[in-house]
C-alpha cells in the first residue's frame, strides 16, 4: 500500500508541475486535469483493493474466474474500444463519410467469428491464455514459442500505436511535453498491473467503457439536438459542406479503386479480432463457457452501439465544425480547408466537436475519458505480454513445467516491468513516424498465425504440431514481409519511389496461406507424435463441448 501511495503521489505530482507544461500554443485544459486526477485517485483505490485479492496466478492472469459475463463483456468492450477506435474512426467519416462505417463494420464483424468458434472453446480448453488451447493436444515447446512470438509482435506494435497516438493526444488536450505524457501513461500501466493483475485491470477496463459508452451518448444527443433530432438534416448539412459532397455517402475510392485490398483488409478485421491475445486472454477470467458466451454478447451489444455513436459524431462533426473557424488554423482573410486545417489533425474531430457542442467541461470529460481509453487498453496489452512471457516461454518451456506459482509471479511481474520501460521507449522513439500501419500489421499477423492455429487445432482432427508451426510461421512471415514490402512502409517510412508490393494489406494472401500450410504439412506427417496427437482430438472435443475437467472459478 506505501508503494502504491507513493507512486501515486509522484504521478499526481508530476501532472501538476508547472514545468511539465510546454509551450503548445494554448493553455492546458482545467477541467480536463481536474477529471484526469480523479480518474487516477479512482483507479488506485481498485489497485489497492485488487492488489489484497491477487495471491496466485491464476488470481493475476484470469483475476480467478471470478468475472461475470456482463462484466466481462463491459471489460471486452473496454479493452478492444481503444482511442485509436474511437478518435480515428470518428476522423475517418470526417474525412470519407460512409466508407469510415464500413471500415467500423469490419472491425464489429471479427465478434460472431469470436462466439461461434472459438469462445466457448477456449474457456474450456485453457487456464490462463490461448497458447494453453492449442498446446493442449499438440507438442508444448514449439507451439508456445509460436505463440508467444506472435503474440509479442502484436502487442509490441500495438504498444507502440497506443502510446504514440496517446503521448500526441495528451500534448493536445493538456499542454504537457510529448515524452512527459508517455511517461506517465507507462507508469500508471505498470502500477495498475504490477499490483492488482487481472483484477486491476478488468476494472479499470469496466470503469473506462462505462465512461466512454456515456460521453459517446452525450456527444451523439447533443448533436442530434442541434438538428432537432432529425439524422436526415444532419447528413443533409454534411454532404452540403464537405468537398466531397454527395460522394461522401459512396464507400469511397479506397474500396473501389483496389477491391481486392479492401477485401484484404475486410478478412484482417474479421479474423483478426479472433486471434487478438489480449482479448482472448479475457475469455479465461469467466467461471464458465456459458459466461463467456455472454460476454461477446454483452461486448458485441456495447461495441456495435458505440460505433452507431461514431457514425452520428463524424457526421456531427462535418456539419457543426465548419461552424466554428476557432477551430481551424486560418489563413489571413479567415479562410481554411476543413479537412487539412483542423488544429491537431482530423482524428481530433471528435475532441473538437465535443468542445463545440458542450464547451470546455464536456472536452475536458472527453479528455479523461480518453486517457482512461489508453491506460486500459495498454494495461490490457502488458498483461497479455506478462502472460507470454512468464507462462508460455518461462513456465512450459524454459522450466518445463517445474515451476513453482511465486516463480512464475515474480517472472511476471518482471516482465510487466520490463515491458512498462520498453512501451515508453518505443513510444519516445517512434514520435514522428506514422504509425498507421502498426495496427493493421498487429490484426494481420493476429488473422495469419494466431487464428488458423487456434482455429485448426481445436477442429480439425488431422492438425499436428509441424503443420500448426510451419503454418503459423509463415503466417507470421509473410504477413509482415508484405506489409513491410507495401506502400505503407517501403514508401512511406523508409522513403522508396515505388513499393514492391501492389497494395499494403496482407490479409488476402498470407490467411489462406496459412490455412494451407498448416493442412499441407500436417497431411504429410507421419511421424508416431502426429498420430498421437490425432488420437488425442477425441478427448480435446468432449472437453471442448462439455467442459470436463477445465479450469474452476475461484471463489472471491
Amino acid at each position: 500500500m506505501r508503494t502504491i501511495s507513493k507512486l501515486m503521489s509522484a504521478a499526481l505530482l508530476a501532472v501538476a508541475a508547472p514545468a511539465a507544461f510546454a509551450e503548445t500554443g494554448h493553455g492546458a485544459n482545467t477541467e480536463a486535469i481536474i477529471m484526469f486526477l480523479l480518474f487516477i485517485a479512482g483507479t488506485m483505490g481498485i489497485t489497492w483493493w485488487a492488489a489484497r485479492r491477487t495471491q496466485t496466478t491464476s488470481d493475476f492472469y484470469t483475476a480467478g474466474g471470478g468475472i461475470s459475463g456482463f462484466q466481462n463483456g463491459l471489460a471486452i468492450a473496454g479493452d478492444y474500444i481503444s482511442a485509436a477506435s474511437f478518435l480515428g474512426i470518428a476522423g475517418m467519416v470526417y474525412v470519407s463519410g460512409y466508407y469510415g462505417v464500413i471500415y467500423a463494420i469490419g472491425f464489429l464483424f471479427g465478434w460472431p467469428v469470436v462466439m461461434f468458434l472459438v469462445a466457448e472453446r477456449l474457456r474450456n480448453l485453457g487456464r490462463y491464455n490461448f497458447a494453453d488451447v492449442t498446446a493442449f493436444r499438440l507438442e508444448q515447446t514449439p507451439v508456445r514459442i509460436l505463440a508467444a512470438s506472435a503474440s509479442l509482435l502484436i502487442i509490441a506494435l500495438y504498444l507502440i500505436a497506443q502510446m504514440v497516438g496517446a503521448g500526441k493526444l495528451i500534448v493536445l488536450l493538456f499542454g504537457i511535453e510529448y515524452k512527459f505524457a508517455v511517461v506517465i501513461i507507462g507508469a500508471l500501466m505498470m502500477v495498475y498491473v504490477f499490483f492488482g493483475g487481472m483484477t486491476a485491470t478488468t476494472w479499470v477496463q469496466i470503469i473506462k467503457a462505462v465512461l466512454m459508452l456515456s460521453g459517446g451518448t452525450l456527444l451523439s444527443v447533443l448533436v442530434l439536438y442541434a438538428f432537432n433530432f432529425s439524422p436526415d438534416a444532419m447528413l443533409a448539412e454534411a454532404v452540403t459542406v464537405h468537398p466531397y459532397e454527395a460522394e461522401l455517402m459512396s464507400p469511397g475510392e479506397a474500396v473501389t479503386s483496389n477491391p481486392l485490398n479492401a477485401l484484404s483488409l475486410g478478412l484482417a478485421l474479421a479474423f483478426g479480432t479472433a486471434g487478438l491475445p489480449h482479448i482472448l486472454m479475457r475469455f479465461f477470467t469467466v467461471s464458465s463457457a456459458q459466461e463467456a458466451r455472454k460476454s461477446v454478447i454483452w461486448a458485441s451489444s456495447f461495441i456495435g452501439y458505440f460505433y452507431i455513436l461514431t457514425f452520428i459524431i463524424g457526421f456531427g462533426a462535418i456539419a457543426l465544425l465548419v461552424r466554428n473557424p476557432e477551430f481551424f488554423h486560418t489563413g489571413p482573410d479567415g479562410s481554411f480547408n476543413m479537412l487539412s486545417d483542423l488544429i491537431g489533425g482530423t482524428n481530433m474531430a471528435a475532441v473538437h466537436l465535443s468542445n463545440a457542442v458542450g464547451g470546455s467541461l464536456l472536452l475536458g470529460f472527453l479528455a479523461a475519458v480518453t486517457f482512461a481509453t489508453i491506460v486500459a487498453v495498454v494495461a490490457g496489452l502488458a498483461l497479455a505480454g506478462a502472460a507470454s512471457i512468464s507462462h508460455d516461454l518461462y513456465a512450459n518451456v524454459i522450466a518445463r513445467g517445474r515451476s513453482t506459482e511465486k516463480q512464475e509471479m515474480r517472472i511476471s511481474k518482471i516482465s510487466i516491468l520490463v515491458l512498462g520501460v520498453l512501451s515508453i521507449l518505443l513510444g519516445i522513439i517512434f514520435e514522428d513516424q506514422n504509425v498507421a500501419f502498426m495496427v493493421g500489421l498487429a490484426f494481420a499477423i493476429a488473422a495469419s498465425a494466431n487464428f488458423p492455429v487456434l482455429v485448426l487445432s481445436i477442429s480439425w482432427r488431422g492438425c499436428t504440431t509441424r503443420g500448426a508451426v510451419m503454418g503459423g510461421f509463415i503466417g507470421l512471415v509473410v504477413a509482415t514481409l508484405w506489409v513491410v514490402l507495401s506502400k505503407t512502409v517501403w514508401v512511406d517510412v523508409f522513403g522508396n519511389a515505388e513499393p514492391i508490393i501492389p497494395f499494403p494489406n496482407p490479409g488476402i494472401v498470407s490467411i489462406p496461406l496459412a490455412f494451407i500450410a498448416i493442412w499441407f504439412f500436417s497431411i504429410t506427417d507421419r511421424t508416431a507424435r502426429a498420430e498421437r496427437e490425432r488420437a488425442a482430438f477425441e478427448a480435446l472435443t468432449v472437453r471442448s463441448q462439455t467442459g470436463i475437467g477445465r479450469s474452476g472459478a475461484v471463489a472471491h
